[in-house]
Order: structure tokens, then sequence, then C-alpha cells
């Protein structure tokens, strides 16, 4: 575990009402500067993506409409962006917007899980956001066709299953981009990031609060970088690399995935082998998963192989939370690959995968466009296969191959907007939040990030391996956190431990 650091106190201004008029958005026409939000309370069915059991009462909802292209919002061709607001509980000073990550996860229900953040709730209003492309907002797709690249498996390293595969990555860039004609070249963070500015100035708010998680720290992250007189306090949880390209973020996620596998779920499956029966070590737990594996390669669960299974072990590692569900899923596989396995054993395998895996075209559709339309893509055919192989050989199995699955951008036929620099000159401090094990944003990405992001301070989790740590159950993230967004006190880098692995049922 590290040393713990004392805090320093680094006041800020929040973002806050200020007398006066509100700057409107850059080269934005009345048209859309003059937009009134009408709120309302949400239904159920205008929130996807809303967790099992969520609590949306108080919770309004609203639309606006934004440039479909800031570079020519005199045009005026719309976009609809639907946002949401939980109220704060006493004399509203602020406005905190959040992001769920992806890019393109719906996040307008996102502010229901910050309702048990008293401190921070006082003076805040929590705003949520379907980004431009999802959700209920103007969406684009994919027409379903990123299905086809979760389905074949990289581990079978036949020159002709290499080849399909990445003619299922090139099929998906052709009908993403068909799909969505002239909008999908306008699903960018540099769109999107005015969207968020407009927001603002429709808010009335000088400047604007964040948390974002995962992809949402890239949000956050260009936001402070554009508009850094408009940046209050912003909190990156969970960080993306995002001072390089999405390629690099991307393609360390082998690492992340098979450090979570091997050394925090596996070894806690073991401690459990009188309820689980995989193994009583780490090890041999895996090699059980690949016996199982195996033979789900050699004989599918109606259609469903091994890596619909491992794309829903994935979103499973993501959360500590997961974990019993995980070594659920993966008894309920094993059951149905014995010989003889019952019909509703099988059904219920076939089940259980498909609601761990599942994702809206939408989502999709608009991570997609956003990252092959913006920065570089490197790589041929041959260099991506070269690079699948030296992950398997490294050991790197379970997200490993997938590099050629992810080949998408590789075959992008219109060339992407240009990333600007990102290096925090001139912007406040920002606060980056991460724990050590984090499988889909390596701790390594996140570092360099912060290295690479001027006045920036991390706090970083020890013993965890969670993404998404803020307003999750960890009290002494959730303390420092709040006094950074409510008192404006800016830690110094420091380390906190994170929480206890879960005890599974008997």
């Amino acid at each position: 575990m590290k040393r713990l650091l004392i805090a320093g106190v680094i006041p800020v201004v929040v973002g806050g009402l200020l007398a006066g008029a509100v700057p409107a958005t850059a080269s934005s026409p009345g048209h859309y500067t003059e937009q009134k939000l009408t709120w309302h309370a949400c239904a159920e069915e205008e929130l996807i993506s809303l967790p099992p059991g969520a609590d949306i009462s108080g919770l309004e909802c609203a639309t606006y409409r934004t440039p479909r292209d800031w570079d020519r919002p005199w045009e005026r061709q719309d976009l609809t962006i639907a946002v949401s607001r939980l109220k704060s509980t006493g004399p509203s000073t602020a406005s905190l917007l959040t992001n769920p990550g992806g890019p393109g996860g719906p996040g307008r229900w996102q502010p229901t899980m910050f309702r048990g953040q008293d401190k921070l709730r006082e003076h805040q209003d929590i705003i949520g956001i379907d980004v431009r492309g999802t959700g209920k907002s103007t969406n684009v797709t994919c027409r379903g066709a990123v299905d086809a690249i979760r389905q074949l498996d990289p581990r079978d390293r036949d020159p002709r299953n290499l080849d399909q595969i990445l003619a299922g990555a090139e099929h998906a860039a052709k009908s993403c981009q068909n799909a969505n004609g002239e909008l999908g070249p306008l699903i960018t963070t540099y769109q999107t990031i005015r969207d968020f500015d407009l927001l603002r100035a429709l808010l009335g708010r000088e400047k604007i609060n964040w948390v974002g998680y995962s992809g949402g720290t890239w949000l956050g992250a260009h936001y402070a970088q554009q508009f850094p007189q408009r940046t209050g306090r912003f909190v990156l949880d969970s960080s993306t690399e995002f001072t390089t390209d999405w390629q690099k973020t991307f393609d360390s996620q082998p690492v992340g995935f098979e450090r979570r596998w091997r050394q925090d779920f596996l070894p806690w499956m073991a401690r459990y082998d009188a309820k689980y029966q995989f193994g009583t070590s780490g090890e041999e737990a895996r090699q059980t998963y690949e016996r199982v594996r195996y033979a789900l390669s050699r004989n599918p669960i109606d259609g469903k192989g091994p890596m619909q299974l491992e794309f829903a072990m994935i979103y499973m590692l993501y959360k500590k939370a997961t974990f019993p569900a995980l070594a659920d899923l993966l008894v309920k596989v094993r059951a149905a690959m014995e010989d003889g396995a019952p019909e509703q054993v099988k059904a219920d395998a076939r089940a259980a995968v498909k609601d761990a895996g599942d994702a809206p075209d939408a989502a999709d559709g608009t991570f997609w466009n956003t990252v092959c339309g913006e920065g570089r893509f490197i790589g041929t055919r041959e260099s991506r296969i070269r690079e699948s192989q030296r992950n398997l050989d490294r050991g790197l199995l379970l997200a490993g191959g997938g590099v050629l699955n992810g080949s998408v951008c590789m075959f992008w036929d219109r060339k992407p907007r240009p990333l600007p620099k990102m290096d925090g000159k001139g912007v406040p401090p920002v606060l980056i939040v991460h724990s050590e094990h984090d499988p889909a944003t390596t701790i390594e990405g996140a570092r360099r990030a912060h290295a690479g992001f001027a006045n920036s301070r991390m706090l970083t989790v020890t013993g965890e391996g969670d993404h998404g740590l803020y307003a999750d159950g960890n009290p002494a993230v959730d303390k420092i956190v709040n006094a950074y967004l409510v008192d404006g006190v800016v830690p110094a880098d420091q380390s906190v431990p994170g929480m206890p692995l879960p005890v599974p049922a008997p």
C-alpha cells in the first residue's frame, strides 16, 4: 500500500450563478441560446440503461436543441439532446454535469447514483445527459453490424478465421458509416463538448462542475482544455489516457483485463471453492475455465460460443460486486457443457450470457463514430494479426486476441478530425481518481495522463480494481472527492485503500 500523503488545500472558484449575464457558448446564434429548459418528472421509459431498482423520484427530464454541426451553426439543422436534473436539496449554486462513459453510454439516468451524496447535493443540481448519438437524444446506428465482430474467436489462428474477423470489422465500419450519412462524422468529442457548453449557458451557469467516468474522463478533459475559463471542479474517475489517442487507450485494455482476471477474480473464486468447485488456487480455477472454454468452442450453446461468454465476463470484471454473478455464470456454463446436460440448464446458461452482454445499438453507433472519427488509427491487416498473436504469446488470453475484433477504425474511410493538444496548460486543477487494477482503463495510462496534464491531481485507490469509484461505496474516496467538489479543497497526489471483496451468499 502506498504511503498516504497530506492533502494540500488550494481554493478554486466554484461553478455557480454570478451576477450579470451568463456568457453564451462561442458562435451560438440566439436560436439556440434563447431556449428554455422545460422540466417534467422523468418517466422510466425516458431513461435508457436505468439500473434495476434505481429510484427516479424527483428526477426531472428535458430536451434542448443543438446545432448539428458546431462549425456551421447558422444552418439551423438541429439535433435533440436529452438531459435530466436531480435538484439540489438546498439553494442551488452550481450544476454538476455527469457522464457514464463509453464513449456513447446514455447518461440521463445517472443522477440517480448520487442520491446518497448529501454533502454534494446540498447546493448542486446533478445533471444527466444522453450525449448526441445515443439514448433519447438524436441517435446514430451501426445496424447491428458490430454484433458480428464479437462472435468469432481470435484464439483460432486459422488464417481463414482471422480473415473472417477482419472482414467483420470492415463490414461494421462500412455499415456504421453508410447508416449515418453526414451525421456520423459529427459524432465527435469536438461537437459533444460544445453541446455541453450550450447546456451550461441554458442552465445559467458561469462555470460547470463535472464527474465523468471512463470515456467521460475524455470528454471532461477535452472540455477543460477547450474551455478553461468555464471549468469549475472536474473529477475524472477511472481515467482514459486522454493525452493520447483512442487507439493507444484501447490497445492497453488486454493487460488490464488479464490482470483483473488473474490477480483479483480467480483467486477470489478459488477462496470459495467449496461453493464453486473451480479449484483451490487462482491457477487451478483458470485451468478449469480453459477446459470449459474449449468445450464451448467445440460445442456452442445454441450458437453462443466463447466470445459471447467472454464479452459478458469482461463487463462483469468492472465491479467486484458482480464477482458472485460472474462465478455463478461460469458454473452455469460448465454445467451446460457436461454430457447430457438438461435443456433447462442450457437455457439458463444462454440467458445468463445474453443478460450480461447486450449493448444498445445507438451506444455502439456513438462509440464507433467517436473513436474512429477523431484522432488517428495506425495498422494494417498484417500488423493487427501480429499484435493479437503477441498478446496471446504474452498470456493475455481473456481480451488480448480481441484487438483483431476491435479493428473497425482501420477500415474507416473518412478522414478523422485531428485531436487537440492535451497538456492542461491554463486549466484549473482537475482530480483523477483511479484504482490500481482497473481492467478497462489501466493505471499505467491514467498515470501517463496525469503526468502530461498540467496541474492535475491523482487519487489512487490501492488494493482495488473497480472501474468507477466515486459514489460507489468507498467512504475515503467520497470524502476527498466531496471536499473538492463542494469545498474546493484540491488534494495533493495521494492514495487511499480500496474496499473488501464480496462474500458470496451460501
